[in-house]
């Protein structure tokens, strides 16, 4: 629990979650630049709000990786051993993992998600349509080391980690996680990860502010969790949603800019923003295929096979942990 969430934690009846948010979204917004961090995103309305994001025409990316899984789902089965363990992190719809279970052979899925409400409910729906299957969920962060089920343990293992995520950390995170995934799964195993591409800067954009606004309501939303969780008192009317892509760093970036001076009061802090000022919400980093392949082999992984589709949109690879 960091320093801000400690003391929250004595001050306010929050349970850790919530102490752990307040926490955070203190000191990030303490910060020059101001931030927010984009996991805390996935409330039931955020997560909703992703949801219309992935079948919006702009938005290419689920479709696209999609696509891949299903017309390259015999090469993907073809690598991996029967019987093995199919581990998840952060488990979110059941699109895309409901087609790696229809082509391989699994004798076990793993979904690990920071909500244990949510992962029951997915875990139950899974479990009509798959019932040979051993479904182990475990609900802990999955950027941070866990512990796989001892059902698991004697299987192979294979990771995956789909939705182009690994863009929405700083390289050094991805490095981070790809580290700690490898370490979790143990030498030997591997991960089906996707992987979102460089490609023209006006496709990106039209991606990240929709004509119809969803990602914009989807942006916003965190400013109505942090009013609605943490007694905030963010006036919505008053930011605005912009995503920029920033070509030095090969990276979407979300933004909400301040319309005026205000200040916003959150348990009992003060937070003054000037007119045009920035909380900076979330990355989306995009990579060539020679940048992931060097960031996989730094993070203990060798590139077994990599896919895309036809316009080279966006790629799936199946890794193997050194």
């Amino acid at each position: 629990m960091n320093v801000h969430a400690a003391a929250l934690a004595k001050a306010y009846p929050f349970d850790e979650a919530t102490s752990v948010f307040a926490g955070d979204v203190i000191g990030d917004l303490a910060r020059h630049p101001k931030r927010l961090s984009p996991k805390y995103f996935y409330d039931a309305t955020g997560s909703e709000l992703f949801e219309q994001i992935t079948v919006l025409p702009e938005y290419y990316p689920t479709r696209t990786e999609l696509g891949i899984l299903r017309d390259r789902g015999d090469e993907i089965a073809a690598i991996i051993p029967d019987g093995a363990a199919l581990v998840e992190f952060g488990a979110g719809a059941t699109t895309k993992v409901r087609l790696l279970l229809e082509h391989c052979e699994f004798a076990a899925y793993v979904p690990v998600d920071i909500s244990g409400d949510f992962l029951k409910a997915q875990a139950d729906g899974l479990r009509k349509d798959f019932p040979g299957l051993g479904i182990y969920p475990v609900a802990a962060d999955f950027t941070t080391p866990f512990t796989l089920p001892e059902a698991v343990a004697a299987m192979p293992k294979v990771g995956f980690f789909p939705g182009s995520t690994l863009g929405n950390f700083e390289p050094s995170e991805a490095l981070a996680f790809l580290r700690s995934a490898r370490n979790i799964l143990g030498h030997g195993a591997q991960m089906i990860i996707g992987v979102d591409l460089e490609k023209d800067e006006r496709v990106l954009y039209d991606a990240y502010n929709d004509a119809a606004g969803v990602t914009a309501r989807f942006n916003l939303n965190v400013l109505v969790r942090i009013n609605r969780e943490l007694g905030g008192n963010f006036d919505l009317s008053g930011f605005t949603h912009r995503s920029i892509y920033n070509r030095d760093r090969h990276r979407i970036e979300m933004h909400l800019i301040s319309r005026k001076a205000q200040t916003v009061r959150i348990l009992g802090n003060t937070f003054a923003f000037r007119p045009g000022e920035s909380i900076h919400t979330e990355n989306s980093y995009k990579y060539s295929l020679e940048r992931f392949t060097a960031l996989a082999r730094s993070g203990g992984w060798t590139v077994r096979e990599s896919w895309t589709d036809a316009d080279t949109m966006f790629s799936v690879h199946a890794l193997v942990a050194d």
